[in-house]
């Protein structure tokens, strides 16, 4: 039997499930979702292998107008997504209107392969606000295949993995086979730390807030890590620490859980708070974290 392998890549507008579209596809928790829009800031690889496919689900931040500069290397990932996709799924939400989504549609029209449209969080409405939600999204992209889905509960979900492994195109695997993402660990340990940022912070904290992980040392029984959380003000600074420092220790408690429970060991967590004023609109900057 040949081999199956291809990208599918997920866009939309921001808050509307994509992180935990791919968390449900994959079976894992492998990225952050978050109720607070911005939470995925780069393209992130999750992939899906079986004996006779491989499925590369691509996960892109959500569709904005740029307001600086790291907004624009965001939209840039969103660009290079539909360059290399084998099938594209566009994921609205219900109660959203075609009408208010040109941003996302002139994206999904660029592109001229397999589009499949969901339509997420089904489970909040009634079938008449479904069944009304499934038509207008299909008139106003007729060539793709339209569905209802609740990532967040499963609905359609094996059907929808299914359909997406059956068209994918005749192609030897992209990565070794036991891999489950492009991204290594310091990667995913930054993000478990922003998601507890984006948990525990309100205004403008989680999106003034870059994590660096600077050292990840594995030993028997124990993995150390190091990790600077860079805030553009000294006000943003206090903040995060809190008074006498409780705000950082509940911070690096609780992401230091998450991670233990992502790697399986013991985790000792040492969390700095600098001050980068300009990070979002340094090009250089931008490129060191990452985008």
């Amino acid at each position: 039997m040949a081999h199956k392998a291809g990208y599918v890549n997920i866009i939309g507008e921001p808050n509307v499930g994509k992180s935990t579209l791919l968390n449900a596809l994959l079976g894992e928790q492998l990225v952050i979702a978050n109720p607070k829009a911005q939470t995925t800031r780069h393209r992130i690889l999750g992939i899906l292998n079986g004996p006779d496919h491989q499925m590369v689900l691509s996960d892109t931040p959500g569709i904005l107008d740029p307001q600086y500069k790291m907004h624009e290397r965001m939209m840039g990932a969103v660009e290079e997504a539909l360059t290399d996709a084998d099938i594209l799924i566009i994921l609205v939400e219900l109660g959203q209107k075609p009408e208010k989504a040109e941003n996302v549609l002139a994206r999904a029209r660029r592109y001229k392969g397999p589009k499949v449209l969901l339509v997420n969080k089904v489970d909040a409405g009634d079938d008449a606000a479904v069944l009304t939600a499934l038509e207008s999204w299909q008139a106003a992209l007729p060539e793709a295949k339209v569905v209802p889905l609740s990532a967040l509960h499963g609905l359609n979900v094996p059907e929808l993995k299914a359909y997406l492994i059956d068209h994918l195109p005749e192609h030897p695997a992209y990565f070794p086979k036991d891999e489950l993402s492009d991204r290594n660990m310091r990667f995913f340990v930054s993000e478990m730390i922003r998601e507890k940022i984006l948990t525990y912070y309100k205004q403008e904290i989680p999106y003034s807030t870059q994590v660096v992980v600077n050292s990840y040392q594995e030993g028997e029984k124990l993995v150390k890590i190091q990790a600077d959380v860079i805030v553009m003000r000294e006000s943003q600074k206090g903040i995060v620490i809190g008074q006498g420092g409780k705000a950082l220790r509940k911070l690096g408690t609780e992401a230091r859980a998450a991670i233990e429970r992502f790697i399986g060991t013991k985790v000792f967590l040492d969390l700095k708070v600098k001050v980068d004023p300009d990070w979002r609109e340094d090009e250089k900057k931008l490129k060191q974290y990452g985008y």
